[in-house]
């Protein structure tokens, strides 16, 4: 499955330097608001060490990680959603409905060459200027829903009463300035608003984009802005894009460990900002290992073998008999299958079967 995570910031944020620098795709980062109207769309690999721990045992013709899509979403100024006049500001919000989560990039750096949009480094603004934009956006929405739903409901069906009531409780928030995910919502609710894709609904990672000097510990800033979201169940990032930047123009691997290690760094802001989304919508990765091909496939956590199995052909999910599983420290332990399954260390599992993080999986099918 593949996931695609929105980026999203007001002009010179680092957005547009950020994504460049994740994905290698160069958009233009101009110095202005809108230089980035079209969403750029860049596919990044996952990095993955036991990718390369599994090719070291099987040798394989090749290696295939699994995919990360990012897509820069044109920077908005406060107002865009409902002005005319800045039409080309909205344009972005039909983009953001397509993703699975939105990474918010939020300039948390002092630079006087590098002009602000609102004219100062505020964090808490800036935040509170994007979900506002959004949240006019998702009210839109639902009072477009209601006028529809309220004449059903009015004639006495009870199921659009429901949807009603349900549709209003989103109203209220939005209305309040709060953000679609806030809602205490049960199924039906969710389901009123499924068709909507709400943008506020969507599970969101604040990216503070820091200096070069604070990109280990942050800075009041950062802080500033995880005080403000500390009850929203979500995390802050801190990144440097113009850190990401150069690691994106080192090719070897050792020379990139090398350069954050300069830093006190340990990970790449790519490497932050995917365990963080894997992390928010709950994802696993399971493997297949093979002469052909070592693979890693992404999955949502408590998915049972047959729908893992689907990932890669419905008809391993339609014809599923049953799975082979080693774990990678057994794998890496008794270096073959063969030695796996001598020492007790292949587990045979059925349809039941709950795949974990890391699980490395031979799938027998017959259709």
């Amino acid at each position: 499955m593949g996931l695609k995570c929105g980026i999203v910031g007001l002009p010179n944020v680092g957005k547009s330097t950020l994504f460049n620098a994740l994905s290698n795709n160069k958009a233009e980062a101009a110095n202005f608001p809108f230089c980035t109207i079209e969403p750029n769309v860049g596919v990044v690999l996952v990095p993955d060490e036991r990718l390369n721990v599994l090719s070291r045992l099987v040798n394989p013709k090749k290696i295939v990680p699994t995919t990360f899509e990012f897509v820069d979403i044109a920077g908005l100024i406060k107002g865009a959603s409902q002005s005319e006049d800045i039409g080309r500001g909205s344009k972005f919000l039909s983009h953001i409905r397509e993703v699975d989560a939105i990474a918010h990039v939020i300039r948390c750096f002092d630079d006087d060459n590098i002009v602000h949009v609102h004219n100062q480094v505020n964090p808490v603004y800036d935040k509170e200027v994007i979900d506002t934009e959004l949240q006019f956006k998702d009210l839109e929405s639902v009072d477009r829903k209601i006028g529809k739903v309220e004449r059903t409901a009015k004639s006495g069906d009870a199921k659009a009463k429901k949807e009603l009531t349900s549709l209003l409780k989103f109203k209220q928030a939005l209305q309040e300035g709060k953000n679609a995910r806030s809602v205490e919502a049960d199924e039906e609710d969710l389901k009123a608003v499924y068709d909507l894709q709400l943008l506020t609904i969507k599970p969101v990672i604040y990216v503070a984009n820091v200096d070069e000097a604070n990109a280990l510990n942050g800075n009041k800033h950062v802080e500033a802005l995880r005080a403000l979201v500390k009850n929203e169940g979500t995390q802050v990032i801190i990144v440097c894009a113009a850190i990401e930047s150069q690691i994106a123009e080192l090719e070897s691997l050792d020379d990139r460990k090398a350069f954050l290690a300069e830093y006190g760094l340990k990970e790449s802001g790519l490497e932050k900002l995917i365990q963080a989304t894997y992390t928010l919508l709950d994802l696993i990765t399971y493997f297949t290992a093979g002469e052909v091909e070592v693979r890693a496939w992404t999955i949502h956590k408590g998915w049972k073998a047959p729908q893992a199995a689907g990932v890669i052909h419905s008809d391993f999910e339609r014809g599923f008999i049953r799975a082979e599983v080693i774990k990678i420290p057994d794998y890496d332990k008794y270096k073959t299958e063969a030695g796996c399954r001598e020492a007790g260390k292949l587990a045979i599992e059925g349809k039941e079967y709950v795949v974990e993080d890391g699980d490395v999986m031979h799938f027998r099918f017959n259709v």
